[in-house]
């Protein structure tokens, strides 16, 4: 409670802001999903068949996982809040045009004989009585659509559209508590308000409600208006995957470009999610840069025949060469530490098994339950490779988020986990990294990645960003990845205070 207090307390400009962003977004998506749907169940009552396949259309669109509708957004309209809308509308459309549908075929016939008796034409008979008459359904699928949308509105942090998700995905990426609480808390108190709004809107006349409805669309339009105007225009959009270290080398990236060059304004996209997303992003130019590692870069985003040496500078030069010819993207100088992927598992289960290598599990693998973060899973340097590699067939793993599979093997739902050598959860939760015997996992040094468009358009970030070139050391990122995941301490502020320290900020 003091940790949420403390919070509440030194980030409230930040939460507010968050706030106003989770309502905007659910708040837009929820008027524009009710002017598609319900107009739609009008026309389509007296067309039983086209209703029944728009009903159909609808559902099948709702089977969409969220992130996979994002993920293909992205290419088409970029990232931020118009893709998070679109998908939040494809997911609020169903309950409110079905619930319209409802309200407005279910009603007594007789009244209808009654209406076409006293000769009202079709505009009067649905304003006099068949809206008023089917209201509670309507209403009814405006609420599941409104509890729909702020629940999956946390989402949209992903792809940089800002709102509570930031805190929860912050929360869940550094350990803290706090954060998370404060994003799903607020999200559950905005649910009951907006459904406590949305009854009280339920009781008043049409003619009020459609006052309400044009008074609101002015103020949002207004306000839309008035911060696209205001806002400072942005050079520079920079990213980072989910996790500490992408965010400690996005403020980086951030603090010297904005000290070398003043007249530039930088923006920033973190806990943006996996390869997929960023590198879509950044081939749509929705991002500009962002922090990405040699071995990704040559397993997941180029192909080639080559086996990925060893060697780390051979390895950074065959990863320059294939994204500037594959893919057009220009790749900067690397910094000097390697976050490589390991396997971890507790020190008593190590020194039960006498387990020191990769190669030892195989002894033990009847006995491993896994836990492996998503992009492990399936990249051909990680699970698969490992398989291959080792012969080593794992009991059962599951997927999860990385810090998420921190705490599955701390409390004992799985024994072993993939990591990158600069976590530092192996240090808190006592773990052992077993040694890669047979050299397996290729080199992973990090350095920006951007288009060569942006490269030549902009020269002078290149110069700006080749000063991390061979800094940051191992133990350097350990230590500050330590203090962001476990001490709770704000990104920007560790790489501020590692930049001041080695004298790059002036």
């Amino acid at each position: 409670m003091n940790a949420i207090i403390h919070i509440l307390q030194t980030q409230s400009n930040g939460i507010l802001e968050a706030l106003g962003q989770h309502i905007s977004i659910s708040l837009i998506s929820l008027f524009i999903a009710a002017i598609i749907a319900i107009p739609l169940a009008i026309i389509l009552m007296t067309h039983k068949r086209i209703a029944e396949i728009i009903l159909q259309i609808t559902s099948i669109l709702q089977t969409i996982p969220s992130l996979a509708l994002l993920g293909i957004l992205i290419p088409f309209v970029g990232i931020g809040t118009i893709p998070s809308i679109i998908a939040l509308v494809v997911y609020a459309v169903m309950p409110i045009f079905q619930n319209t549908y409802s309200g407005l075929t279910t009603i007594d016939p007789n009244l209808e004989e009654a209406a076409e008796a006293f000769g009202l034409s079709r505009t009067k008979k649905l304003i006099k009585f068949q809206l008023p008459l089917a209201m509670p359904m309507i209403i009814s699928g405006i609420r599941i659509a409104m509890v729909m949308i702020i629940g999956t509105a946390t989402l949209a942090a992903l792809i940089g559209a800002g709102g509570l998700g930031t805190y929860i995905l912050l929360g869940i990426e550094t350990n803290n508590n706090a954060l998370l609480l404060i994003g799903a808390i607020l999200s559950a108190i905005l649910t009951l308000i907006f459904s406590a709004l949305i009854n009280g809107i339920s009781k008043l006349s049409l003619k009020k409600i459609g006052i309400l409805f044009s008074v609101v669309v002015v103020l949002f339009g207004g306000f839309a208006g008035y911060r696209s105007f205001v806002k400072p225009t942005v050079n520079v959009t920079i990213a980072g995957k989910m996790g500490s270290e992408p965010q400690i080398l996005i403020n980086m990236y951030k603090e010297l470009i904005e000290q070398d060059h003043p007249n530039m304004k930088v923006s920033l996209k973190p806990n943006f999610g996996g390869t997929s997303f960023l590198y879509k992003a950044l081939e749509s130019g929705s991002v500009d840069i962002y922090p990405e590692f040699t071995g990704t870069v040559l397993e997941s985003l180029v192909k080639t025949n080559k086996n990925v040496s060893h060697n780390p500078e051979k390895t950074y030069q065959v990863a320059k060469d294939l994204l500037k010819k594959q893919a057009n993207m220009e790749y900067l100088k690397p910094m000097q530490y390697q976050n490589g992927y390991d396997l971890a598992v507790k020190r008593s289960f190590a020194k039960k098994y006498n387990l020191k290598t990769i190669s030892d599990l195989v002894r033990v693998e009847h006995r491993l339950h896994a836990g492996f973060d998503p992009d492990f899973y399936q990249q051909s340097d990680g699970y698969p490779g490992i398989k291959k590699a080792y012969g080593l067939d794992l009991a059962s793993v599951k997927t999860m988020e990385p810090s998420i599979r921190y705490k599955a093997i701390a409390n004992g739902k799985v024994n072993i986990v993939d990591g990158y050598t600069t976590d530092p959860e192996i240090q808190e939760y006592d773990l052992v990294a077993l040694k890669d015997d047979k050299n397996h996992f290729p080199p992973y040094q990090g350095a920006p990645l951007m288009t060569e468009k942006f490269a030549m358009k902009h020269p002078e970030i290149k110069t700006t960003l080749n000063k991390l070139s061979g800094k940051i050391t191992t133990a350097d990122m350990q230590k500050m990845n330590y203090l962001v995941t476990v001490k709770h301490e704000k990104a920007s502020k560790v790489a501020h205070d590692y930049l001041v320290s080695k004298k790059l900020l002036k």
